[in-house]
């Protein structure tokens, strides 16, 4: 997917201040290397940086180190999670032990020091390419009216009878088939059986008898469908 050049604010936060103008001055070569412009900002722990997000709150990535002072990454992580749910959140980590917890607050990746330049790059392209993804709308018409829905929100949608129910920041019930509403929706996007339309990346558990989305949601799965569900989360990371 080509991104058109654009600026972006990248927040750098790590208690090491070798590895906050380390992690700086890879950005700044990416932004130059892409033909993006870059506003990056560096905070030397989690509290500074949240104080500092009250203030101004429209980071696009987050460079996230994990193991801080009072408190960690992923403990800030989940704050901000409860209000920003657009931010690409990397964390950069001296150890694998974390993997796990990314996932409960929807992280792109995590590296691992020491960060390689090639991966911090190739990192930064796929954080753009969600960043574009998140700018369209699905236009919904409804009792005379078009709402326009971010499809990012949508977790999933189910049909009954003639009529769609998508499940997004709230329900909305609209007569097509789930095939149409399908062409409207990008590869984060998969049909798990003939009445259900998933977003992959709000997927928490699957098992070979239904789907866990992070909020709860339990959705069934058709016998079979294991294997093809879980091939398309690998394939959509």
């Amino acid at each position: 997917m080509k991104v058109k050049n654009m600026n972006y604010k990248i927040a750098v936060c790590d208690d090491s201040q070798t590895q906050r103008e380390y992690l700086s001055a890879l950005a700044s070569r990416w932004a130059e290397n892409t033909g993006h412009t870059a506003q990056i900002a560096a905070f030397a722990s989690a509290e500074s940086f949240l104080f500092h997000y009250a203030e101004q709150s429209d980071y696009d990535i987050l460079l996230l180190d994990i193991e801080m002072g009072a408190m960690d990454g992923v403990t800030m992580a989940k704050k901000l999670r409860q209000e920003n749910d657009t931010v690409q959140i990397v964390f950069i980590t001296g150890y694998s032990d974390y993997i796990s917890e990314g996932y409960e607050v929807e992280a792109l990746h995590y590296l691992i020091k020491p960060v390689r330049e090639e991966k911090l790059f190739s990192v930064l392209d796929r954080a753009v390419e969600k960043l574009a993804k998140n700018e369209k709308v699905l236009c919904l018409e409804m009792g005379g009216e078009m709402v326009r829905v971010p499809i990012y929100q949508i977790r999933y949608a189910e049909v009954f009878g003639n009529y769609v129910t998508v499940h997004a920041a709230g329900d909305f019930r609209v007569k097509m088939t789930l095939g149409e509403l399908e062409k409207q929706l990008d590869d984060r996007f998969f049909r798990v059986s003939r009445s259900a339309i998933v977003n992959l990346t709000r997927i928490g558990r699957v098992t070979k008898t239904g789907i866990r989305l992070y909020d709860g949601t339990s959705i069934p799965l058709p016998r079979g469908a294991y294997e093809s569900v879980n091939r398309a989360i690998i394939n959509m990371r």
